[in-house]
């Protein structure tokens, strides 16, 4: 492996990403190689940071991505979700590897007052809100009867993880709030239906990959029929094009059934 920086150079520097590090991996952490990370390092083309090492976290420049832990085994930057990157070359200046595309990327360190500057402090970056508190009721008629329907849409506590590669193809967790949809429907004063909704509900209608990463988005008022009363539930990976939507169909009986209408 290349060392500058008071650390003994074991091979000579060639120029360019080409200075491979030595062959052979080893098990034990590379704490030298780990001390030369620490700093705050910028795309050598763009010169956009790329993040800020402190001890075994790596900090995003961003409001959203979650701090990652990380090892260096051998020739290898690795995660803590497993994720691993190979190491190309790395001095006191410069680190290269290749991303999750295979693409070699090259970062160099600033130093001084231009560091300090990038990263004024490390703060743990805002969980994000998917959607807001919403309260939506209407009243509908079906067969000379009256009917009053209630959708409030909850944000919770329950976070959802969401992993996705940032500009330089390095892996970033961004973490979301899950919501609980409530449904409430009354016949005059009689209440025929009343209960939360939560993603896990249609486990046997999205697959469970999917799942893992989506929040139940929306619920929305479609019509009434003769079936009952038919409600849409939109599961979606936030920032992504994918979505299910499931029919969640209220009889006048109060009971309830799902079924998958797209994604």
């Amino acid at each position: 492996m290349i060392r500058y920086g008071g650390i003994v150079v074991a091979v000579l520097l060639l120029a360019g990403c080409g200075g491979q590090k030595s062959e052979g991996s080893q098990q034990e952490e590379d704490r030298e190689a780990k001390a030369l990370m620490q700093g705050v390092w910028v795309d050598a083309e763009t010169e956009d940071v790329a993040f800020r090492v402190k001890g075994d976290t790596i900090f995003y420049n961003d409001s959203t991505s979650m701090p990652a832990y990380f090892r260096i085994v051998g020739d290898s930057l690795t995660f803590s979700s497993g994720t691993s990157y190979a190491i190309e070359k790395q001095t006191e200046h410069i680190f290269c590897f290749r991303n999750q595309n295979g693409d070699q990327i090259t970062l160099n360190k600033l130093e001084g007052e231009e560091a300090d500057s990038v990263f004024v402090a490390d703060t743990t970056p805002k969980v994000m809100t998917y959607t807001h508190q919403v309260k939506k009721d209407s009243v509908v008629s079906y067969d000379n009867a009256r009917y009053h329907w209630y959708i409030a849409i909850n944000p919770t506590k329950y976070k959802v993880v969401l992993r996705t590669y940032n500009e330089d193809g390095m892996e970033v967790e961004n973490v979301y709030y899950d919501n609980i949809m409530h449904i409430s429907i009354y016949n005059g004063a009689q209440r025929l239906y009343s209960s939360d909704f939560r993603k896990q509900q249609y486990a046997k209608l999205v697959p469970a990959k999917f799942l893992e990463e989506a929040v139940l988005a929306n619920m929305e008022f479609e019509k009434a029929d003769a079936a009952g009363l038919h409600f849409n539930a939109t599961l979606c990976v936030p920032d992504g094009a994918s979505c299910y939507l499931v029919e969640n169909v209220i009889s006048y009986k109060g009971q309830m059934t799902m079924k998958l209408l797209e994604y």
